[in-house]
């Protein structure tokens, strides 16, 4: 899940003109679980821009505006909302707001009303966001009791903790716990501590070289 948070109000509105005709897109998936551009939140800002007399055209909530596919299908519903607005306000991750600019024929200029955060899981509340992943490309959680040292440890180390760690907990964050103790533990229950003394090589940065693409045959 990628996760983002509302940008500040006023820097939203420091981007739109005075009396600004405004479609908005939101997200169905990612952003309504963050709470940063679901049917709701979309309705708040939609609320919030007339009281301070911007024109709403329309807005649409796609389940994941980052497909083509589904983005396309709802520009496609809203050509009329769409063609009467000045421009349109994305309340999803970057990633969505890129979407609707490939896939807007209309090529309305885009506002974005998010940052976005990092790519995380989510706690059995809800309510609790945390990046466990990094997408590095080289996957190394068969080795580490499926841990990311490359994420949860401050520093990305590979093979083992740091000098730092005191009583379990992170010398950069005393809140947060030690990557490699967890990675440690956790191998110990599984009989598997073995898997400490294969050295890793260093990573391959060439697999985080920017922008990636992958074509499915």
């Amino acid at each position: 899940m990628i996760i983002s948070e509302p940008k500040p109000w006023e820097e939203i509105v420091s981007h739109l003109k005075k009396g600004e005709k405004i479609f908005i897109v939101g997200c169905g998936e990612c952003s309504t679980t963050c709470k940063t551009g679901g049917e709701r939140e979309v309705l708040e800002v939609k609320q919030k821009l007339e009281k301070e007399g911007y024109q709403i055209t329309g807005f649409v909530i796609p389940k994941a505006p980052c497909v083509s596919a589904q983005i396309k299908l709802e520009l496609s519903k809203n050509k009329k909302a769409i063609s009467e607005a000045d421009s349109i306000l994305v309340m999803a991750c970057g990633l969505g707001g890129q979407s609707v600019k490939i896939n807007d024929r209309q090529q309305k200029p885009l506002h974005i009303a998010t940052n976005t955060l990092f790519m995380g899981g989510v706690d059995s509340t809800g309510l609790g966001f945390f990046e466990y992943c990094s997408a590095c490309g080289n996957c190394v959680l068969e080795l580490t009791a499926g841990i990311c040292p490359i994420t949860r440890c401050a520093k990305g180390l590979l093979n083992g903790p740091c000098g730092g760690q005191n009583k379990g907990k992170c010398e950069v964050d005393k809140e947060k716990d030690c990557a490699w103790v967890l990675i440690y533990e956790e191998l110990k229950k599984q009989g598997e501590l073995d898997l400490l003394k294969e050295i890793k090589p260093p990573r391959d940065y060439t697999k985080k070289i920017h922008p990636q693409a992958l074509i499915l045959k």
